[in-house]
C-alpha cells in the first residue's frame, strides 16, 4: 500500500481529518494521461483518486500508472472503480489488485441472480489477500433489482403503503449494508469498509446518508452523483454535503462536477478543499477576505489586489507548504473602503484597508491587529505583497 487510505474515524464530529477525493476522467488504458491528471489532481490536493478499471487493458495499465507516479514523487492512494467484471479482472491480473489501494464495488451491477454472491464474494476475498481497503457504493442508477423488487411488493401490501421514492431510498441504504454484512462474514474487517450511497438530488442524499449513520458505524463516503455542471454542480454538492458534515457524518468526500469540454479536472479538488474549510473542518490554503464592493468602492484596485493576493497564494502554496509550516492557516484581509476595512484587517493576521470613493489616498495595514503602516501611491499593490511575504517568512519560517 502506497498511502493511507481514510476507513475509520467517525467518532462523533469528525475527529479524524474528513479525507478530499477525486476521480480521473481519462481512459485508464491510456497510462501518459492517466499519470498526468492523477498527478494534476494530487497536487491540487486530492488525498485519494479513483480510477476506472473497466476492461483488460486498463487493468495491466495499473501497475504501470503506480510506478510511474513513484517515479514522480506521487504517493496518492489509488481506488479502482470496478463494474461487472471487476471480480475477473482483479483475478487475471494480480498486479492490477496489488497496486491499488482500494477496490469500489457497487452491489447493483457487481454481478445478477445466482452470480452475484459468488462474485462479489470473490472481490471481497481478493481485498482480503492483498490487504486493501473495500468501498461499497450502491447508486440511485444502479440498484440492486432483485432488493428494489422485492421491497416494492411488501410496501405494496402494506395497509399504508409509502411513496415509492421512500423504496428507493431503503433498497439504497438495505443494499450497501447487507453487502456490508456479508463482507464481513467473509472476513474483511469493519475498519477496511466504506459505504456510499449516491443519489442526484440534495434532499435524497442527505436523508439516504442520515439514515446509514443512524444504522451503522462505517465509514462513510459522501457525493451527490451527477452533480451537475457550473454553479449548479458547485452549490448542489455544497448544500448536501454541508448539511452532512456539519452533523458529524461522512469520512471523505468528492464533487462530482462536470466539467467543461477540455477543462480543469482540479476544479472538483478545489471545491470540496474549500468546503472543507469555509466550515471550519480543515485548512489548506491561507484564507483572503475582501469584501464584495459597493457605491463607495469604485475603484477597481481592491478587486485587482484581492485577485493579485489570492492566485499569488495560490501558485506559491506547493513551494510554502515544505518551507513554511502551518502557513495555511494564514488570514489576510483586502478590504475596499473605511466602513468595514479596518475593523477586517485588525482581525486578520494581515490585512490592508484600501481608499474608497472620496476618502484620502491613502491605505493602512494592519498585522497582528495593529496599524504597521499606511501605503500611499501607485505601488499599493506590490508594497503589500512584499510584506505579506515578509510576514510569512518571519512568522511561519521552518
Amino acid at each position: 500500500m502506497v498511502g493511507t487510505v481514510q476507513v475509520g474515524g467517525k467518532l462523533g464530529n469528525h475527529p479524524a481529518p474528513i479525507v478530499v477525493q477525486s476521480m480521473t476522467n481519462t481512459d485508464t488504458a491510456d497510462i501518459d494521461a492517466t499519470v498526468a491528471q492523477i498527478a494534476a489532481l494530487a497536487r491540487a490536493g486530492s488525498e485519494i483518486v479513483r480510477i476506472t478499471v473497466d476492461r483488460a487493458e486498463a487493468a495491466a495499465a495499473v501497475p504501470h500508472i503506480r510506478d510511474r507516479l513513484t517515479t514522480r514523487g506521487v504517493e496518492v492512494p489509488l481506488v479502482g472503480d470496478f463494474h461487472y467484471i471487476g471480480h475477473t479482472l482483479l483475478a487475471e491480473h494480480p498486479a492490477c489488485a496489488e497496486a491499488l489501494d482500494k477496490y469500489r464495488i457497487n452491489p447493483g451491477n457487481v454481478g445478477f441472480r445466482e452470480k452475484r454472491d459468488r462474485q462479489f464474494g470473490a472481490i471481497v476475498e481478493l481485498a482480503i489477500r492483498h490487504g486493501k481497503a473495500v468501498r461499497i457504493g450502491a447508486n440511485w442508477g444502479s440498484l440492486d433489482q432483485e432488493l428494489l423488487t422485492a421491497l416494492m411488493d411488501e410496501n405494496a401490501k402494506s395497509a399504508a403503503p409509502l411513496e415509492a421514492r421512500a423504496i428507493l431510498r431503503e433498497a439504497m441504504v438495505q443494499s450497501a449494508l447487507l453487502s456490508a454484512a456479508r463482507a464481513e462474514e467473509i472476513g474483511l474487517g469493519k475498519d477496511r469498509i466504506i459505504l456510499s450511497a449516491k443519489v442526484s438530488a440534495v434532499q435524497d442524499l442527505i436523508t439516504v446518508y442520515r439514515m446509514l449513520a443512524a444504522h451503522s458505524d462505517y465509514a462513510l463516503h459522501l457525493g451527490l452523483t451527477e452533480a451537475g455542471m457550473g454553479s449548479k454542480g458547485l452549490v448542489a454538492s455544497s448544500a448536501a454535503l454541508g448539511i452532512l458534515l456539519q452533523e458529524g457524518i461522512g469520512d471523505t468526500i468528492r464533487y462530482s462536477l462536470t466539467p467543461e469540454p477540455g477543462g480543469d479536472r482540479t476544479l472538483e479538488v478545489k471545491a470540496a478543499q474549500e468546503l472543507l474549510q469555509t466550515m471550519g473542518f480543515r485548512t489548506f490554503v491561507p484564507l483572503v477576505a475582501a469584501c464584495p464592493g459597493c457605491g463607495r468602492t469604485t475603484s477597481t484596485v481592491f478587486q485587482e489586489l484581492a485577485r493579485d493576493i489570492q492566485n499569488w497564494i495560490s501558485t506559491s502554496m506547493p513551494e510554502w507548504k515544505s518551507r513554511y509550516p502551518g502557513v495555511e492557516a494564514l488570514n489576510v484581509a483586502v478590504m475596499g473602503c473605511i466602513v468595514n476595512g479596518p475593523g477586517e484587517s485588525k482581525h486578520a493576521d494581515i490585512g490592508i484597508s484600501l481608499p474608497g470613493t472620496g476618502e484620502a489616498p491613502a491605505a493602512p495595514v494592519f498585522i497582528d491587529g495593529k496599524k504597521a503602516v499606511t501605503l500611499r501611491g501607485a505601488g499599493i499593490a506590490a508594497e503589500f505583497k512584499a510584506l505579506v511575504a515578509d510576514y510569512i517568512e518571519k512568522r511561519y519560517s521552518a
